[in-house]
């Protein structure tokens, strides 16, 4: 099996790490557990009864949103949800934003508003993306983001500029393998870490970009963003490699059926088993209340996760998030 890094980062990886793997058709395979989703198994579970039908439909729950720009003015620490997966980050002065998804997405109608307008994301100084999914790699929304940041550094994993590049108007671009690092400054760095996921943007390019999280440290501040992710043993793993997470945010949604969805994503249970294998000190939720994605009702993953909490299941702090809340670190 091959193996590649990009040879101009610096690699921060466990005992024996060759390398982030690819298989014999040059595409990025999981680390722990092979994806083994087919056209058959889509076609199953698009064909089978949801159990979930009747709840969802009755669901009238949304989440809550503060319409307000105050977030962007922030001059202390924080980390504001925008919804889904996106999130903007103030980390010393600089401004760091995740998987923007600013508008609806084709086919897929979006549950949850932006807090603010588009044009307000202005100075902004690292745009990470994650993954190549149309929910977390946009091409309206980075193309607006890219238009008004000149100045903004592009941070994502391997094979992902191949998508992006076009999209930019010129910034530089990044592209990190597992247990890599992007940033070396004194203050601010910020790592690629592997999930348990999978990448497709067209019919021909399965897992031929590569799919990861974030590790973004902040002087004395960690922050664990678990972009999508089925549970598996890599959340342990970036314990050992990284002791004293101070915040995880990790996904609760689009989880059902599980038979079909565990490979992809974590239910509120498994992300609360991450949590615990991260060591982190606070769990923020994500990826959750605003695409119908899976089975379960859009209200289904938080009640689930607070029902977990007032059991005291939940060993440490459990910050869930408004959109458009600035929560200072």
């Amino acid at each position: 099996m091959p193996y590649i890094q990009n040879p101009d980062l610096k690699t921060f990886a466990p005992e024996g790490w060759k390398g982030t793997p690819l298989n014999s058709q040059d595409r990025f395979v999981n680390l722990h557990t092979l994806f083994r989703y087919s056209f058959l198994d889509v076609l199953k579970w698009q064909t089978t009864i949801n159990p979930y039908k009747t709840e969802k439909k009755a669901s009238t729950w949304r989440l809550e949103v503060k319409k307000n720009e105050d977030f962007f003015n922030n001059q202390v620490n924080s980390i504001t949800w925008l919804g889904h997966a996106s999130f903007l980050m103030c980390l010393g002065g600089k401004r760091l934003l995740i998987d923007p998804i600013l508008y609806p997405l084709p086919m897929m109608k979006k549950f949850s508003e932006l807090p603010c307008s588009p044009e307000k994301f202005r100075d902004i100084d690292y745009l990470l993306i994650s993954h190549n999914h149309r929910d977390h790699a946009d091409e309206q929304s980075i193309r607006l983001i890219s238009k008004q940041n000149p100045r903004m550094q592009v941070l994502t994993g391997l094979k992902n500029d191949v998508l992006l590049t076009p999209w930019l108007n010129k910034q530089p671009i990044q592209t990190a393998g597992w247990y890599q690092l992007f940033n070396d400054t004194a203050d601010l760095k910020i790592y690629y870490l592997p999930t348990r996921h999978w990448a497709i943007r067209y019919t021909w390019d399965l897992n031929k970009m590569l799919w990861g999280a974030f590790v973004i440290q902040y002087q004395d501040v960690t922050i664990y963003f678990g972009g999508d992710s089925g549970y598996d043993e890599h959340f342990k793993e970036a314990a050992s490699l990284f002791p004293n997470i101070d915040y995880a945010i990790l996904g609760i949604g689009a989880y059902e059926p599980r038979w079909f969805m565990r490979q992809s994503h974590t239910a509120p249970d498994e992300a609360v088993q991450a949590f615990h294998d991260l060591k982190a000190k606070t769990m923020i939720p994500m990826h959750y209340g605003t695409f119908d994605l899976a089975d379960e009702p859009l209200h289904k993953p938080l009640e689930i996760l607070k029902n977990l909490d007032e059991q005291n299941k939940i060993q440490g702090n459990l910050k869930v998030l408004n959109v458009g809340e600035a929560f200072v670190l």
